[in-house]
C-alpha cells in the first residue's frame, strides 16, 4: 500500500481541518478528491508530502512509501518527496529557464549526474506530454496548458510512485483540462498511482476513478454515488 492513513487528524496552525481520516492508495490507482474550497482538499495533500505535520496523539496511523510520517525526521523528508511527482495549481515553474532547463534543475538536485542520461529523460516525459518541440522556449511564451503539461513532464521525471496533484485543471479550458486529466491517467497504466483534487466534477465521468469527499470535517469515499467503480470494470471487460 502506497498511503495508509487511519484515523489520522489533520489540523493547520492549530485549527483541525479534518477528523478521523481513513484513507488508502494502492498502486496505479486514480484518486479524485472533491468538495467545497476550505474542505480540507488541500490540507491532506500537503499532509502527503509533510508540508503539513500530523501528530502521534491525533491518528492512529500514517504511512506514505513505507514511512511513518509520524515518526519521519526533517532531515528525510527530501528523499520522501524525490519518490513522489508534486503538481501545484501555480506551476512553480522557473520563469528565467527554459523548459528544458527546469527539467534538468529537478535531476540535478535528485541526484542525477550524467548529462547523456539526463538529456535522454528529459526528451521522454516531454515526449509523452507532447511538448519536445517546445524544450527551448521560456515558461511566459507558453499558454496555461502548454505550463500544465511541462509541469506534468517534470512530475514524471523521477518515475514516481505516487503523482499528486492540486486541481491541475483549475485554470484550464474544458478541453485543455479533458486532455491534462487524459495524460494523469495514462501514468497509472505503469503502476503509478495518481490522486488529485479537483471541482471539475464532470471530468468524473469522463476518466472514471475512485472518489473522495472532504464534507464538514470528515473525508468520506463516495465512490458509489458516481458508480465509477461499475463503469471502469464495465469498460475492462469490453
Amino acid at each position: 500500500m502506497l498511503i495508509d492513513y487511519q484515523q489520522a487528524t489533520i489540523y493547520q496552525q492549530d485549527k483541525q481541518i479534518l477528523a478521523d481520516v481513513d484513507f488508502h492508495v494502492e498502486n496505479g490507482e486514480f484518486i479524485y478528491i472533491v468538495g467545497k474550497v476550505g474542505s480540507g482538499k488541500s490540507s491532506l495533500l500537503k499532509t502527503l508530502y509533510c508540508e503539513l505535520d500530523l501528530y502521534a496523539e491525533d491518528c492512529n496511523k500514517a504511512e506514505v512509501l513505507g514511512r511513518n510520517l509520524l515518526t519521519l525526521k526533517r532531515k528525510d523528508i527530501p528523499a520522501l518527496r524525490k519518490e513522489m511527482g508534486i503538481i501545484f495549481q501555480d506551476f512553480q515553474l522557473l520563469h528565467e529557464r527554459s523548459v528544458a532547463q527546469n527539467l534538468r534543475f529537478v535531476l540535478q538536485a535528485t541526484g542525477w549526474k550524467n548529462k547523456k542520461d539526463m538529456e535522454q529523460r528529459i526528451n521522454e516525459v516531454l515526449e509523452n506530454v507532447g511538448m519536445l518541440e517546445k524544450k527551448d522556449c521560456m515558461p511566459h511564451e507558453l499558454s496555461g496548458g502548454e505550463q500544465q503539461r511541462v509541469v506534468i513532464a517534470r512530475a514524471l521525471l523521477n518515475h514516481p510512485q505516487i503523482i499528486i496533484a492540486d486541481e491541475p485543471t483549475g485554470n484550464l479550458d474544458p478541453e485543455t483540462a479533458t486532455e491534462i486529466v487524459k495524460l494523469l491517467r495514462e501514468a497509472t497504466q505503469t503502476g503509478t498511482a495518481v490522486v488529485m483534487t479537483t471541482h471539475n466534477i464532470p471530468m468524473l465521468d469522463k476518466f472514471p476513478g475512485i472518489v473522495y469527499r472532504c464534507k464538514d470535517g470528515k473525508l468520506n469515499d463516495v465512490t458509489k454515488e458516481y458508480n465509477h467503480i461499475e463503469l471502469f470494470e464495465e469498460e475492462d471487460e469490453a
